[in-house]
């Protein structure tokens, strides 16, 4: 099929202008009038835009706005849904992609968000949404983080500001958002195994609509894309995957350096694909050929092409045909025109089975600042959208992923066996920084996260230390290799989990709910969590002491508290399996394990104003427990409140375990656990899902109150902070 289509491959000049040429198109009547009158009314030196007229054809230049003033979209402003762009030409589409960019940038300079690889995927958005009939055809989006432009084209621009925030727009696809929503995602990898289940229920149901995947390059380096493209290739049902290629994983993994591209040998064979010419050429002749030999050529022409594939590009270029997918490309994903026709093409066909259009796209398009910057704005804080510079608020503290990275480089200048692994997330877990002392130490696996746990689990095996670093919610992903690999075989990995508990405008894709509750189930792992910084520290230093069983430790999103911290970044390990008293009060004990320890500090400055006197105690290890301390607690107090960020199952429930065993539940203890809702909870401020989850200092201090009897409408007339 590729070899019939008239696709435009990646041309060798320079894809990185700013400007975008529309030769002779023109506009239609309606929206040529409405552009011509809107230009006489407004400066074009101030909206950047020029519009010069050759004879009967329009020759459109077009200076992209990001003055920060809200740019001009004549063409977007007639859109609202996507069945208003079925009848505009490939020029107006062309300009739509442009409009959309400069109302990207204009959005989220205002309210921070995923910035560049909604950018990047402009003119592949406008295309699909004007070929294919959304919601009834299915486009489904991979990882979800540039889905901003279809956000905007399906009926949501009006609430683009209040993207990623508390009761607004979500910033990934979801499916209670929309209908055109086909499938919620936030981690990688998903979309082709949703897609082909989709495509099989479609044709189980007799139905003969459309599904497509879009799928970036760096998620294609997780194994789940590959079982999910074998099967699809089995099953030989129709279904269209869109291999997104900007050669750089979709998250900010660049090094302290620069940008870093994606690893594996995957993306070697893409960019010999992109790059090589004679692939090129020869697919050109091919193309010439078969249209001059009519229709009969079509299978002999297919086997050329495969074969020039396989002589030319090499044994990976013929990956995804040998299983079981067409391959079309490489395209221009900035060719509105290219992309309309394939897509076009490939709806036609009655009969196609799996078919993947690689296309190549520039993260960030568009947008200067974005298409230099290290992570090409991958995420970005409010900025300034004539710069690019983001308004980042200072703070006298560091982010906690930065204080586990310069703890473990402590650690690892006194020991050559410490290793560190990370799963395409070197700039979100702080080991660029560890990769920039030790390169020869810290392993990018790609979105990988199974492999990641394993991997380590090799290291281990071999008697190094390995430190794995992931996000609590991507370390799910990996769960049944720290079970089974690690685990099992008591192995002493040790995993770094960020990102733990509530994490903010990522909402509950991200959150980290569940890590202390599946981990702290297994065995032999010993299970930590600091209440600030520096017990961070002596938590990466007890890990690395640790050599005879797994471990993790889990901190979260956001920064330290300003904690002293130790010489050099040099934390000294703990004693295994032992809190520490931080107050002591006689008549409420306030057990919390984690961060949300500080937030225990300021219920009993609470209580202590109206009279209460008040324990606090820092936990520190869910596993082990420490059994003395809980019995003291439970003993001495009326009352003892267990505080943790995280699921059911977690925490309190092996401390009610404890409790129950030993008997303390049978007198007159009064126990109580404060833990997440047994629900998700909704993207917003970090502050706002506390308040939302109930374990802000005033929901510890009122539930302390009602236990003792006492009135908690006192609160409300003390001034308590959250």
């Amino acid at each position: 099929m590729s070899c019939l289509l008239r696709t435009s491959f990646l041309p060798q000049h320079n894809l990185t202008s700013h400007t975008r040429d529309h030769n002779k198109f023109k506009l239609s009547g309606g929206r040529r009038r409405v552009v011509e009158a809107s230009l006489e009314n407004n400066n074009a030196s101030e909206r950047n835009n020029t519009v010069t007229t050759t004879g009967q054809d329009e020759h459109v230049k077009r200076f992209l706005n990001f003055s920060g003033e809200k740019p001009f979209t004549p063409i977007l402003d007639t859109i609202n849904y996507p069945i208003h762009m079925k009848n505009l030409s490939v020029g107006e589409l062309d300009m739509l992609a442009d409009e959309l960019r400069e109302e990207i940038v204009y959005t989220v300079s205002k309210t921070g968000g995923h910035l560049s690889s909604s950018l990047g995927v402009a003119e592949l958005t406008v295309a699909l949404h004007h070929v294919f009939n959304a919601p009834e055809d299915k486009i489904i989006w991979d990882v979800g983080h540039q889905t901003y432009p279809h956000k905007i084209l399906t009926g949501r621009r009006s609430r683009m500001h209040s993207i990623r925030q508390t009761c607004g727009l979500a910033g990934f696809p979801k499916r209670e958002e929309s209908a055109y929503d086909a499938f919620g995602a936030g981690h990688s990898s998903t979309s082709i195994s949703a897609g082909l289940g989709m495509a099989v229920g479609r044709d189980l149901l007799g139905k003969n609509n459309h599904v497509i995947a879009v799928i970036g390059d760096g998620s294609m380096t997780a194994g789940m894309a590959y079982e999910a493209m074998n099967n699809a290739g089995y099953l030989d049902t129709n279904l269209i995957i869109i291999l997104n290629d900007n050669k750089q994983v979709s998250l900010p993994t660049a090094t302290v350096d620069g940008p870093a591209p994606p690893v594996g040998a995957l993306s070697r064979a893409l960019t010999k694909l992109q790059s090589n010419s004679k692939l090129r050429k020869l697919r050109e002749a091919a193309k010439d050929l078969s249209k001059q030999m009519g229709s009969q050529a079509h299978e002999i022409a297919a086997k050329v092409d495969s074969y020039v594939k396989g002589f030319v590009g090499g044994p990976g270029a013929c990956l995804f045909e040998e299983l079981g997918l067409y391959y079309i490309g490489p395209v221009n994903g900035h060719n509105v025109e290219d992309l309309v026709y394939i897509l076009k093409e490939v709806k036609a066909m009655p009969a196609r089975g799996p078919v993947l259009i690689h296309i190549i796209t520039e993260k960030g398009k568009g947008y200067g600042p974005a298409e230099i910057a290290s992570d090409k704005m991958h995420g970005v804080v409010k900025f300034d959208p004539k710069t690019g510079k983001q308004l980042k608020s200072k703070s006298d503290t560091l982010p906690y992923t930065r204080y586990f990275a310069d703890s473990l480089i402590a650690e690892a200048e006194q020991d050559d066996r410490i290793v560190a692994i990370h799963a395409a997330m070197g700039g979100g877990t702080g080991l660029n920084f560890f990769q920039k002392r030790f390169p020869d130490r810290c392993f990018d696996v790609g979105i990988a996260e199974q492999h990641a746990v394993t991997f380590a689990a090799g290291l281990a095996a071999e008697g190094l230390k390995p430190f794995c670093a992931l996000y609590s919610s991507f370390l799910q992903r990996g769960y049944d290799q720290v079970v089974h690999d690690v685990d099992l075989q008591k192995l002493p990995v040790r995993f770094a989990i960020d990102r733990a508990g509530l994490v903010g405008a990522d909402g509950p894709t991200h959150c980290g709910a569940f890590d202390t509750t599946f981990m702290a189930c297994l065995p032999n792992m010993v299970v930590m969590a600091p209440s600030n910084e520096t017990e961070l520290m002596h938590m990466v230093a007890t890990a690395a002491a640790i050599d005879d069983r797994p471990s993790c430790f889990r901190y979260p999103r956001g920064n330290g508290v300003g904690s002293i911290l130790p010489p050099n970044n040099k934390g000294t390990p703990l004693e295994v399996g032992k809190g520490i008293v931080l107050r002591e009060g006689d008549r409420v004990a306030i057990l919390g394990y984690g961060t949300i320890v500080q937030s225990c500090v300021r219920a009993a400055e609470h209580l202590h104003v109206l009279g209460i006197s008040s324990t606090v105690a820092d936990a520190r290890f869910c596993k082990p427990l420490d059994g003395e301390l809980i019995r003291q607690l439970a003993q001495e107090h009326e009352v003892l409140i267990t505080v943790e960020e995280g699921s059911i199952g977690g925490f309190s429930s092996h401390v009610s375990h404890f409790l129950s065993l030993n008997g303390f539940l049978d007198g007159k203890l009064k126990w109580r656990p404060m833990i997440l809702p047994d629900r998700y909870i909704d993207h917003g401020t970090q502050k706002d899902q506390i308040e939302e989850a109930g374990l802000s200092s005033k929901h510890i201090a009122a539930t302390a109150m009602s236990l003792l009897g006492e009135s908690k409408e006192s609160l409300h007339i003390t001034d308590l902070s959250v």
